[in-house]
């Protein structure tokens, strides 16, 4: 087997090798909530300042759990080997988004906030994941997020000799696609709260049926534990997808906020 592999790519400090994987997600964080604050300037925002930190407070420790419980739950078969440090170290953007979800619902609840809140997240969640999973795709099978071998034109060799489905390439160019949509949408009248479930309701179907192509480990029914956040996902928004199936976007019954 070549052992002179692409990947992953790594950095050399103080006589050890470490991804970039790591720099990437920083870089995400960063970048992510200073185009937040770039596209909330000039708007005017019906929640206030102070609500809106209590409700990022939730999206951040709700994705903070979700990403865990989620990411443990793909490989059920070392559910009874876990530790701590495993728990910490496992993490997955599916569980993040879900657990983010819950956590401002419910901080959301606290506060007394009715309003939707999640539109001004769409493009910095999507500039961020871009970058975060450029990371992910730079250390190759070092990151379990490859696919299965392929003979398809895209396949890659991520450092094993075997050319695989370069997941996440396929989800940086899902992302690029989603950023020209929502540019698009960006002056189309649009009740509010549905670009958020937009966003959420086309991810997860992009991770519902990628998920197919990877090796995963069935929790229930052949499906991976992606594959039923993404159920869950279709079923907490199954009016919204019900209403965008039969009717064109419009701003005027709030209600759907």
């Amino acid at each position: 087997m070549n052992t002179n592999h692409l990947f992953p790519f790594q950095f050399q400090l103080f006589g050890s090798y470490y991804h970039y994987h790591y720099l990437f997600e920083t870089l995400a964080f960063i970048i992510g909530v200073r185009v937040y604050y770039y596209l909330k300037k000039g708007i005017q925002d019906p929640i206030t300042d102070e609500n809106r930190l209590w409700i990022m407070l939730g999206a951040m420790l709700g994705a903070l759990i979700g990403s865990r419980v989620i990411a443990v739950l793909e490989t059920p078969s070392t559910l009874n080997q876990i530790t701590f440090l495993t728990l910490y170290q496992s993490k997955t953007i599916v569980g993040g988004l879900l657990g983010g979800l819950f956590g401002v619902e419910l901080i959301k609840k606290i506060i007394g906030v009715k309003i939707a809140s999640g539109d001004l997240y769409v493009v910095p969640i999507i500039i961020a994941l871009l970058i975060g999973r450029l990371g992910c795709f730079s250390m190759g099978i070092d990151e379990p997020t490859y696919g299965i071998p392929t003979s398809f034109f895209m396949a890659m060799d991520l450092g094993d000799g075997i050319k695989r489905h370069p997941i996440m390439l396929y989800e940086m160019l899902f992302l690029i696609a989603l950023l020209f949509v929502f540019q698009l949408l960006k002056r189309k009248k649009m009740i509010n709260g549905d670009r958020f479930k937009l966003f959420m309701v086309l991810y997860f179907f992009f991770r519902f049926l990628v998920e197919f192509i990877k090796p995963y480990q069935p929790l229930f029914l052949n499906l991976s534990s992606i594959h039923w956040s993404a159920l869950f996902i279709f079923i907490y928004y199954y009016k919204f997808i019900s209403r965008i199936a039969t009717a064109p976007f419009t701003n005027q019954a709030q209600e759907y906020g």
